[in-house]
């Protein structure tokens, strides 16, 4: 039986991806004191890493242009939040069992003059409350590094209250 939140997903198109497997000595989650923390996921697109650094030539005022690089960083931390909720639903096996995200922290493959990570790790945020509506608004930390793993764009770490 398919839960309310799938639901939502199928009639707004989303699919998820199917969870990663660590490449490390780590978990993809660990669920403890009615807290689900998932394990940073890198933005992975459908043909692989989506790979980059963003620098002050990526910077736009205003909704960032189809086709840019801040484009495609946003929708790289949209891919890691796909991956999160995915994260979440092998760790619970229903989706329903989330009753709040509490916090995402995002991790943006920078240049020392970049500084719109905010913007960037939107891309998750916005996605999490479109998937889970006011359970989705969470606390959140948006950081700028000079390296990411396999070179990609994005990783995002999450924590989830579950019901």
């Amino acid at each position: 039986m398919t839960g309310k939140i799938e639901a939502h997903l199928a009639e707004r198109g989303i699919v998820l991806p199917e969870p990663t497997a660590p490449v490390a000595n780590y978990v993809p989650y660990v669920e403890i004191g009615g807290l689900l923390h998932v394990s940073g996921q890198i933005s992975l697109g459908a043909d692989g890493p989506i790979r980059g650094q963003l620098s002050a030539a990526d910077h736009v005022d205003g909704p960032a242009p189809e086709g840019s690089a801040l484009a495609l960083g946003i929708a790289a931390a949209r891919r890691c939040g796909l991956s999160l909720i995915a994260q979440a639903k092998a760790a619970t096996g229903d989706l329903d069992r989330i009753g709040r995200v509490v916090k995402l922290t995002g991790f943006v493959n920078s240049a020392a003059d970049f500084t719109q990570q905010p913007q960037v790790i939107n891309g998750a945020s916005d996605l999490m409350v479109e998937v889970f509506g006011d359970r989705g608004r969470h606390a959140r930390a948006a950081v700028g590094v000079s390296a990411l793993p396999l070179g990609v764009m994005v990783e995002i770490e999450a924590i989830f209250a579950l019901d």
